[in-house]
This record gives C-alpha cells, structure tokens and sequence, in this order.
C-alpha cells in the first residue's frame, strides 16, 4: 500500500536521515569547545548529503537546536500529571542537574546565535519543547501562566547562571525556582 503524503514514517528513512543527522551532531558537539558544529562535518559523520542537512535544517543552529530539543524531550520530559508544584520540580531537578555537565551550554548558544539571525529556527525547533510545558500547565488546570513565564522564571535565570560559571545547585535550588513559579501563579 502507498504511503500518504504526509504521513510520518517512523522508523522509515526520514526517521533513520534524522537519527544519523542528530548522532553526528551530538558527537561533534562533544567535541567542540566552543559549542559551534560545521554541516558538512556533520555529512561526512553521518552519511547524509549536505543538501539533505540543508534542505532539513537550513543552519547548523537550527541543527543544534533540533538535536538538543529531541534529545532533552526524551532524557527529560517534562511531567505533565495535573500538580505543577510536582511536575515543575521533577523538570527543574533535571535542568540543573543537566547544566552542570559539560556541552550542555551548546544549546543555548545556539539559540543565542539563531536569535541573532532571526527567530525562525528556535520556534520551528523548540515548539516540540514549547508543547510540553503547555501540556504540564494545561494538566494542572493552570490557566494564568503561559510557557513564557516559565521561561523567564526558571529557563533564563538557570541558562544565565550556568554561562556566568555558577550554575545553579539542583538541591537548594530546584525547589526555589518552583517556589517562584507557584507564587505567580497565585498572585493573579
């Protein structure tokens, strides 16, 4: 039977382009020192022509940022049971955790630098990301908070501090963040 167009093949050579695409880049990326990858270094690392890579994903940002939003929405999804105080701080443990180890600050100067070049590739790439925490706050029932505020409350100062050298402590300061987000919600 033919496939419709349109139809997502998992499993299917879109879905093995994609993997060997995001396994080049993970690796190079551990190997950079300064968080930066070339395409068609990833090419020759996975197998796939560069017009494929370029034609998916247009920059080595957008790469970046597409390997590391499938790799952080299956290592650490964010929970979505109905309590946000629980899920919020399962994530946010993670998150801190996370940016401890080394290469981890990759995506957020990829972001930096697609920011710079206009938005386009962080919403294409991070909308996957960007409908978890919709979810987490629609499971709670929350209806004040938006996934930009979880952005700037518990996103940007963690992201801030880990690129200043002092990234936050996940055992004092997971529950802070949270603690934060809770009282907006309660302020309005």
């Amino acid at each position: 039977m033919a496939q419709a167009t349109g139809v997502t093949r998992p499993g299917g050579r879109t879905a093995r382009t994609r993997e060997a695409v995001h396994a080049a880049t993970r690796e190079l990326l551990a190997e950079s020192e300064d968080g930066t990858i070339d395409l068609a270094a990833v090419a020759a690392r996975s197998g796939v022509h560069i017009a494929t890579i370029y034609r998916r994903w247009r920059t080595a940002e957008g790469l970046i940022i597409d390997t590391v939003v499938d790799e952080l929405g299956e290592r650490s999804p964010v929970p979505a049971t109905g309590d946000l105080r629980a899920d919020l701080l399962v994530w946010v443990t993670r998150l801190l955790t996370d940016l401890r180890a080394p290469n981890h600050l990759a995506f957020f100067r990829a972001m930096a630098r697609a920011g710079e070049n206009g938005l386009s590739d962080v919403q294409q790439f991070a909308g996957p990301r960007v409908r978890q925490f919709e979810a987490t706050l629609a499971a709670s029932g929350c209806t004040t908070l938006t996934w930009l505020d979880v952005f700037e409350l518990i996103l940007a100062p963690a992201y801030i501090r880990a690129l200043m050298s002092m990234p936050l402590d996940p055992e004092t300061d997971a529950e802070r963040l949270v603690d934060n987000v809770i009282a907006v919600r309660d302020s309005r």
